[in-house]
């Protein structure tokens, strides 16, 4: 299979998880209208992104893996014939959980997860209370179209995590995520950040010669304890080719389903041109295992 045709749905969620789930069941239909083979939905896409607050009732959302929306987005790709990425709240066991990226074939099993390793705790985004961090390594995920390097949001700003997904194999990159601005942000502000976010993970295309694909989900959510003015995520989903160059990019303030096609000989063909994983100096890197260099 040379060419994969990847959808992917941004979405606006409310509180209502039966019509978030609907939002995202009609998305992945259209996307497989559109001839994807696989579709990517956005980080945490069955509800609110609650992480804005500290609250011991909200680990009444998380679920097992098998479970509630395994079997749910299972039924529809089985029905399809698609592969899907979820992203989920995951209870492992009283007490412990996980932001878990769970990769459906398209037979409707579960063909893999990924457990996000890198947890942020920031105004807004108060993740550490609720996720412990992913002890599953980074390891893509074998499926029908093709190994998955999955990796989860605040993943996005290390390259370490796409370097260690290329090197185990990974023929794409995929991001389901959700970040916005803090409402008080100003304008120039609020430019710097998306500016940032996009250009991370360009630079994660190109450094390791793989399409990137980054799901982010849009609209104004509250912030339900009004320490802050709550978050207005900012949309933007792409789509890279191996250069970083832009296949697609969403809008801002719209909700979107889009596929696109990947051309995986030019992966190859771009690999062979620019040949960093040939000239990797990996006998002078043992310092990055430092958290830092005295």
């Amino acid at each position: 299979m040379t060419n994969l045709n990847i959808g992917i749905v941004q979405q606006a969620n409310t509180g209502d998880r039966s019509a978030n789930l609907a939002k995202s069941e009609a998305g992945i239909r259209k996307c497989h209208a559109d001839g994807a083979q696989l579709v990517v939905l956005q980080e945490l896409h069955t509800g609110l992104y609650f992480c804005q607050t500290e609250a011991t009732e909200v680990f009444e959302q998380a679920e097992k893996i098998p479970g509630p929306s395994t079997d749910f987005f299972g039924a529809i790709a089985k029905e399809l014939g698609v592969v899907l990425v979820l992203s989920l709240f995951e209870n492992r066991a009283p007490g412990l959980c996980h932001n878990t990226a769970v990769v459906i074939e398209r037979d409707g099993t579960v063909a893999g997860k990924y457990r996000k390793m890198h947890i942020p705790d920031d105004p807004a985004y108060y993740e550490k209370f609720y996720f412990t961090p992913g002890d599953m390594g980074f390891q893509p995920i074998a499926t029908s179209v093709g190994k998955l390097g999955v990796l989860v949001c605040w993943d996005q700003w290390y390259p370490e995590a796409a370097r260690l997904m290329a090197l185990a194999g990974a023929e794409v990159l995929i991001y389901p995520t959700a970040i916005g601005y803090e409402i008080a942000d100003d304008a120039p502000e609020r430019g710097r950040q998306r500016d940032a976010w996009i250009i991370s993970q360009r630079g994660h295309a190109v450094a390791n010669g793989l399409p990137v694909v980054a799901v982010n989900r849009t609209g104004f959510e509250p912030d339900p304890s009004s320490v802050t003015d709550g978050i207005l995520f900012w949309g933007s989903s792409f789509i890279t080719g191996p250069q970083g160059e832009f296949l697609f990019q969403a809008p801002q303030d719209e909700e979107v389903t889009q596929v696109v096609t990947i051309d995986r000989k030019r992966t190859a063909d771009v690999r062979r041109i620019w040949p960093f994983f040939r000239d990797r100096r990996i006998d002078a890197y043992g310092d990055l295992l430092k958290r830092w260099i005295d």
